[in-house]
């Protein structure tokens, strides 16, 4: 053995002592970490290093030379794209999924799978999903991916073919229609070899970003009974736009269409009733997108997918090797997602739950779209904003009030970031460029809104001669 990494093994219990020292260290520091560090310095070392320097001088290199430039984005402050925090318990599950270092993809070594089904089955059970079978995957992209592909296999069923053997070039058309898909639809459009052409935009509600049902149902009536597949939204990025879902799964009694639904963080409205009913209709969608490090406050990577077909979604998915074996009545993981290597993501998620339960994930959801609502209200009394759309949920969507250009917003968000206090993303919505705040971070509290505020006004007010 390597005389250095030996030696590691030898003193390990310290080594891990002293790394978690480092990590209690930057968790307590986050309220006073820079929430954004933009990487202005991208230079990095060019060459390997011949000979290392044991753990204990790489945790000290990584503290002097990459730690300062990393964001808190963990932290309360950090409201840009849908970024949740680390519960305690999850940096628990996830610490000590790096030590047992499971591959979980097969039943024949372990209970990890077990333990991932159990975890699959208690987030349905707070999305209200009796019917659904899921797995874990890195984010809400693969989840939309696995969920348009087995859409797209349900249409090679519906012609007699499977396109998983076939390819995409047996089926013929394919008509994919939403009114307000995320990127990664798009995207998940694109790998799938289904091309984000295919994607046809239905208008929505005036001023909104729901889909308008009758100009869907006039959309499906137009393809005269050719099967297709609907993305409905329980949650848009911009504003957390709810379809509404119980309409869109009625109109399958009339046209035959896969229903996917990207609840990648809309999902959780789920957890309280006074907003559950936003996700009615949620347990009709044939396969359900639900992103967890945004919400759930899981660390990165991890985010689940359901769907009602798990047949063919084996058909799409199966992994052929003979030492893997053969998909049975409870398929092994390597035979429902696209990786054949997966940690055990399910572990984080696992002790979040058993440790805080559905209360306390309810009162997470519950505090953030609070501080949502008190941003808001905030903004539109400094009168140097107004909001682009009503507070839904957890996101503030807003534009200056005076020449809201896209060169001003950006100025903004840039000059926002720089200061360290809070990260906000841009956007355009409506045709006018904004800004939006996404918060979901289990640590954010009345006292950092305040500071929010504050250095959104101030950065208004600061730049306003030179914007």
């Amino acid at each position: 053995m390597d005389p250095i990494l030996a030696d590691d093994l030898a003193d390990l219990p310290a080594l891990l002592d002293e790394t978690r020292r480092a990590a209690v260290q930057v968790l307590a520091g986050l309220n006073d970490r820079p929430v954004a560090r933009p990487d202005i310095d991208k230079a990095t070392a060019s060459v390997v290093p011949e000979v290392g320097i044991g753990l204990r001088g790489a945790l000290r290199e990584f503290q002097e030379r990459w730690e300062p430039r990393l964001s808190g984005s963990a932290g309360p402050r950090y409201l840009g794209f849908v970024t949740g925090g680390t519960t305690p318990a999850s940096i628990a599950g996830d610490w000590l999924t790096s030590v047992l270092d499971q591959n979980t993809i097969t039943t024949a070594d372990s209970a990890s799978s077990a333990l991932e089904r159990e975890a699959v089955d208690w987030l349905g059970q707070l999305f209200g999903l009796t019917e659904h079978t899921g797995a874990f995957v890195s984010g809400a992209t693969m989840s939309n991916f696995v969920g348009l592909a087995t859409a797209r296999e349900w249409l090679g069923e519906q012609v007699g073919i499977s396109v998983a053997q076939a390819g995409v070039g047996a089926l013929g058309p394919v008509h994919v229609l939403s009114g307000a898909p995320h990127a990664s639809i798009y995207k998940g459009l694109a790998m799938l070899g289904v091309g984000r052409d295919q994607l046809r935009l239905i208008p929505t509600h005036s001023g909104r970003e729901a889909v308008d049902i009758r100009r869907l149902a006039d959309a499906l009536d137009a393809l005269d009974g050719h099967p297709s597949i609907v993305v409905a939204n329980a949650g848009t990025v911009n504003t957390v736009d709810f379809d509404d879902l119980r309409a869109i799964a009625e109109l399958k009694q009339r046209y035959p269409f896969w229903l996917h639904i990207d609840g990648a963080f809309g999902a959780f409205a789920a957890l309280a009733p006074e907003y559950a009913h936003l996700v009615d209709g949620l347990a009709a969608a044939d396969s359900i997108c639900v992103d967890l490090h945004k919400w759930l406050n899981v660390p990165y990577d991890a985010a689940v997918q359901f769907t009602r077909r798990r047949d063919l979604q084996v058909q799409v998915f199966q992994n052929t090797a003979a030492y893997l074996g053969i998909p049975t009545g409870t398929p092994d993981f390597v035979h429902l997602v696209p990786e054949s290597s997966r940690r055990l993501r399910a572990l984080a998620t696992w002790f979040t739950l058993t440790a805080y339960g559905r209360a306390g994930h309810r009162e997470i959801v519950q505090r953030n779209v609070a501080s949502a609502r008190r941003l808001g209200e905030l903004l539109t009394a400094s009168g140097l904003v107004r909001l682009l759309a009503r507070v839904r949920l957890n996101v503030v969507c807003f534009t200056l009030a005076d020449r809201p250009t896209t060169e001003r917003i950006q100025a903004l968000t840039r000059a926002i970031a720089e200061g360290g206090e809070t990260f906000l993303t841009p956007t355009v919505y409506d045709g006018i460029p904004g800004v939006r705040a996404a918060f979901s971070n289990w640590r954010t509290t009345d006292a950092d809104v305040d500071r929010i505020c504050h250095a959104i006004t101030t950065t208004c007010i600061d730049l306003d001669t030179g914007l």
